[in-house]
């Protein structure tokens, strides 16, 4: 409920905001001991979630100035006025928090692939087998070392694999 932005006078919010800002880059939230006498610590778990959850949304989403203020509509100009500001000279800083938060999930990255498709003719246990299996050799980058990574599927695992990409694409 961003209605609880408008408790501390119009020129301390500005502060806030960008201690919010610093908090979603990475650096020092502002502290419950700063503002203690302006929200009680319900309201502020609240206000600091609230003001989060908007610049990360309002830049994560690309929304446009009028759709950003649009979201503010219940607040008095000068509270939307002063997020407006902050929101455009922070949000390349926001941005790049947001897409390093992203690629922290994994650092791993695709060098390079070679496939071949072979024909098992016969197994151990099967003397006519004449099964397709493809081998997959991945070189993956993580932590500035490369890696192989070898894969043998059968028709029906590279279909998955297939199916599995062609979701994650979307």
């Amino acid at each position: 409920m961003l209605l609880l932005l408008e408790k501390p006078p119009a020129d301390q919010i500005l502060k806030f905001l960008h201690q919010v800002v610093d908090g979603i880059c990475g650096r020092a939230y502002s502290r419950y001991q700063d503002y203690g006498n302006v929200w009680n610590l319900t309201e502020w778990m609240e206000v600091l979630e609230e003001s989060t959850s908007y610049f990360k949304t309002t830049v994560g989403k690309n929304l446009s100035e009028e759709e950003a203020v649009q979201q503010l509509n219940e607040l008095s100009s000068s509270y939307q006025e002063a997020i407006m500001k902050c929101l455009k000279g922070r949000k390349e800083e926001i941005r790049h928090a947001l897409i390093e938060s992203v690629n922290a999930i994994s650092s791993a990255q695709l060098q390079d692939f070679d496939w071949q498709l072979k024909l098992a003719l016969s197994s151990d246990k099967i003397s006519m087998l004449q099964m397709p299996l493809l081998n997959l050799d991945l070189d993956v980058k993580e932590n500035g070392e490369i890696k192989p990574v070898s894969i043998e599927m059968n028709k029906e695992e590279l279909q998955n694999l297939i199916n599995a990409l062609e979701v994650a694409n979307k």
